[in-house]
């Protein structure tokens, strides 16, 4: 099956299973997540609201990774392929928990405070439509429009971190103008 002609429907079904995914990996990881660091708020809040970073919780995993969805393997009989493994990714955020596979740098940290805004503006459910809805348009996990529009304000945080600029602002234009 071509999965750029995937049936609304079936895509609306996916995208359904993405929540329900994130918001049971929220579930799971809230309560061993810290808030940030005294020196992390401080790195992040020229560029984040106080609430944001208030809200955020993080959480290193030791020994263990973050397990693939339980659908995957129901996608790729479906015949998805480049499905992100999320053991593979440095990290993962689910809503307001990120949970990372090593210790966060201020760039990791940055990346994954974007996904954080875009989830407190869209919502898990829409959220979740979009990350679905880009996969399928784009074909891999790169051209999502939520991880680009993240590598992108990462790039510009990691390129000049003098220079203050509201993510939340960012992330409400490129809604308005449905680059997201």
């Amino acid at each position: 099956m071509d999965i750029s002609k995937l049936p609304p429907g079936m895509a609306g079904q996916f995208a359904g299973m993405v929540q329900d995914y994130i918001v049971g990996s929220r579930k799971k990881y809230i309560a061993n997540a810290a808030p940030l660091a005294p020196e992390q708020r401080a790195a992040m809040q020229p560029f984040f609201s106080s609430e944001i970073l208030d809200q955020a919780r993080l959480l290193v995993l030791h020994g263990e990774r973050v397990q693939d969805p339980p659908f995957y393997g129901m996608a790729r009989m479906l015949g998805f392929k480049n499905l992100p493994s999320f053991a593979d990714t440095t990290a993962v955020t689910f809503v307001d928990v990120i949970v990372s596979h090593e210790p966060f740098t201020d760039s990791l940290l940055f990346h994954e405070l974007v996904h954080v805004v875009q989830f407190a503006q869209l919502g898990a459910k829409e959220f979740a439509s979009r990350y679905v809805e880009g996969f399928l348009k784009g074909g891999s996990y790169a051209e999502i429009p939520v991880e680009k529009q993240a590598h992108e304000l990462e790039q510009r945080y990691s390129s000049n971190q003098q220079t203050a600029f509201s993510v939340a602002d960012a992330v409400k234009t490129a809604i308005a103008d449905g680059r997201l």
